[in-house]
């Protein structure tokens, strides 16, 4: 995860870098902040206070009893880079040190008073990692503008801009964000910024029995649909008879939306999904919801896309209506909890996505989900959360289009009036934290 070099200032009271740790090859990412140049040097390192001494070019600091599991630092700041080796726990031995490589860059914080950010993307991920460059270092709190490609890579203007596949906007770093933290998500606007969408005739794989499967092999074509902006609605533009007067009305949805994954795991394609969220396609995903995701990473890395201007429960034709989207949202850093499935809440619910290989496991992650939650905002054991769920549980097919199947299980918060909610907790607010 390079970042753009910014050179030092050598004035400046506090610097943040964004380190890379080269652990046998594999990229790890941990964030450092200190104070200036002095002794004795104030800071942390991936959360953690570090000891140690800034002079001039020179960097040394040790987090923790480097004789026990903690780490020592030696390195250079070479005009705004940071460059030097970190010694670690060998994790086979507790007895044994081993150095690893290590580069830093400065991270630049959002400015403080900002209330909104305006990124433009010109280039766009069809995966979701670590390893990428952060677009946008961003505020909880602050409203963040921009905009996806669809599905296919085509932008606004019908130019393709990225290789077809789902391609993300991001990541955008999160100011404050830590592993073990829970990024909140709210989709302030969702808009659609051009007249046309694309989906398939025929079916998902996942819907059709033998019969159905030989009759459609003339099917999974492209079909074009015009989008009326102003009235709402979107129409089939070489309709066949017996359709020249469908029209639906459009609902914009992001389609894909998820964090970076943990240490350890190799990136995941944009038509991927699991715990980080990924290529989730719950058409429950609109304007007004909060999507809540485990972070894994500092920053937590951030990515979001796949603008559908409708879709069914499931998304039975593979596409969906996929077209490009202007987008706003507001991220919130939560307080460290599990998350064993992604969440989203609306107005008047609350859903948990099981996301799995097959439906009966999609079914299993999205109940397990729905129990750990009402157990942490409503302090319900495994009886009364079954209690519940067995009287008051809307079970939606999120998708069958994508490598996984995706169940919802929505509970519609009036079924939980009666019941004292308990997790009312504030994003931390670490302004001067980035995480």
């Amino acid at each position: 995860m390079l970042l753009p070099l910014l050179p030092l200032v050598a004035h400046a009271r506090d610097d943040t870098w964004l380190l890379t740790v080269d652990r046998w090859g594999n990229a790890e990412y941990r964030t450092l902040s200190m104070s200036e140049a002095g002794t004795p040097l104030a800071g942390a390192f991936g959360g953690q206070a570090i000891h140690g001494s800034r002079e001039g070019r020179r960097l040394a600091f040790t987090v923790g009893d480097p004789g026990s599991g903690g780490y020592r630092f030696e390195g250079l700041v070479e005009g705004g880079a940071l460059l030097g080796r970190i010694e670690y726990p060998d994790p086979n031995d507790p007895a044994a040190r081993v150095w690893h490589a290590a580069r830093g860059r400065l991270l630049q914080p959002p400015p403080p008073s900002a209330s909104q950010q305006r990124f433009v993307p010109e280039n766009f991920s069809n995966v979701f990692t670590a390893d990428a460059d952060p677009v946008l270092v961003i505020r909880p709190g602050e409203v963040v503008a921009t905009s996806t490609v669809d599905s296919g890579g085509v932008d606004l203007h019908g130019k393709t801009r990225a290789l077809y596949g789902n391609p993300q906007t991001g990541p955008f770093f999160v100011w404050g964000a830590r592993p073990g933290d829970v990024l909140a998500v709210r989709i302030r606007r969702l808009r659609l910024n051009r007249d046309f969408a694309d989906s398939l005739d025929g079916f998902a794989a996942r819907t059709m029995s033998a019969g159905m499967a030989a009759r459609m092999r003339g099917l999974g074509n492209r079909v074009r649909w015009r989008l009326d902006r102003d009235a709402g609605m979107a129409m089939l533009e070489d309709a066949p008879a017996a359709l020249s007067d469908y029209a639906v009305p459009v609902r914009p949805m992001l389609g894909g939306l998820g964090v970076a994954p943990d240490f350890g795991f190799a990136p995941f394609s944009a038509g991927d999904s699991g715990r980080f969220g990924g290529n989730m396609d719950y058409n429950g995903i609109v304007e007004g919801a909060t999507v809540y995701l485990p972070v894994f990473q500092p920053g937590a890395l951030l990515y979001l896309g796949d603008g559908h201007a409708l879709q069914g429960d499931g998304e039975t034709t593979q596409w969906a209506l996929e077209t490009s989207l202007d987008v706003e949202f507001v991220v919130d850093v939560l307080p460290p909890a599990p998350l064993a499935t992604p969440r989203v809440e609306s107005d008047d619910a609350m859903a948990t996505l099981g996301q799995a290989g097959s439906l009966d496991e999609a079914v299993r992650l999205a109940t397990a989900g729905m129990v750990q939650w009402l157990a942490q905002a409503y302090g319900l054991d495994d009886r009364e959360s079954s209690l519940v769920i067995g009287t008051a549980a809307e079970l939606r097919i999120a998708t069958l289009a994508g490598r996984n199947a995706g169940v919802v299980l929505r509970v519609p918060k009036v079924r939980l009036d009666a019941l004292d909610r308990q997790d009312a907790a504030a994003a931390r607010g670490t302004a001067g934290d980035p995480g």
